[in-house]
């Protein structure tokens, strides 16, 4: 039987607040159970390679820090940390609906996560196994997009899904604006010349560079990760032009 859908190998991003539900806030465990659920049996029908980046901001984001007196690297380390709490909560609900995964991590953490070696991720992901991937960079002043698409990247992803909590990328904030233009296709260079921020400029520079494409897409439906697979039209689609 033929493949049906348009992309193998998937990075996975993940926003912190989607771990906290509506609250936004600590951990929802029923909509994590929902994702997890949700993700194992994609992963189990299509035999996609799944890679996850997860954030942290249901708990604790570097740049909450601004305008205090913490260092600003101490803060982003915290941030960092908080993404790995994610990454465990995520890993025990797919391991409950029978997924086999591994947490992978730049930050040396060995007695809750792999250390992130390049080619062992890989070789999960040609295994069958989810690879769930906490700590961002491993570096301060970098963000969890950034993250994203350096393992994107690195691990030769052919498309990174970015899950949001609205629709796609507007023109102005639709939270604010009730008449904020949905974009269904941007070019990286429209996307970094119109200083649009729902991904930092390092990661749509590396996507750019790397010629991976980009979907951003509202993760409060679920089903939106199949049909971007089978190459529907979703959010907004970030390509080379």
């Amino acid at each position: 039987m033929d493949y049906p859908y348009k992309y193998k190998r998937v990075l996975l991003k993940l926003t912190g607040e989607s771990f906290g539900g509506d609250s936004k806030k600590g951990f929802d465990f029923e909509t994590i159970d929902k994702m997890a659920k949700y993700l194992h049996t994609l992963k189990d029908s299509t035999g996609i390679e799944l890679a996850i980046v997860v954030g942290g901001g249901n708990f604790f984001r570097g740049r909450e820090a601004a305008g205090t007196n913490v260092d600003n690297a101490t803060a982003d380390y915290i941030g960092m940390l908080a993404t790995v709490m994610n990454t465990l909560a995520l890993q025990e609900a797919l391991e409950r609906y029978g997924s086999i995964t591994r947490v992978m991590s730049p930050l040396y953490i060995q007695s809750v996560c792999e250390p992130f070696v390049r080619r062992k991720a890989i070789r999960h992901l040609e295994k069958g196994r989810i690879v769930i991937l906490g700590g961002g960079t491993g570096n301060p002043f970098f963000t969890t997009d950034s993250g994203a698409a350096l393992k994107a990247c690195e691990l030769k992803c052919e498309i990174i899904l970015k899950a949001s909590n609205v629709d796609g990328i507007y023109n102005t904030d639709p939270k604010l604006d009730s008449k904020a233009t949905l974009y269904k296709r941007l070019t990286y260079q429209e996307a970094l010349e119109k200083g649009l921020t729902v991904m930092d400029n390092t990661a749509f520079a590396l996507c750019q560079r790397e010629k991976i494409p980009i979907v951003l897409f509202n993760i409060s439906h679920l089903e939106n990760i199949e049909k971007i697979m089978r190459g529907e039209e979703v959010g907004t689609l970030v390509t080379q032009g």
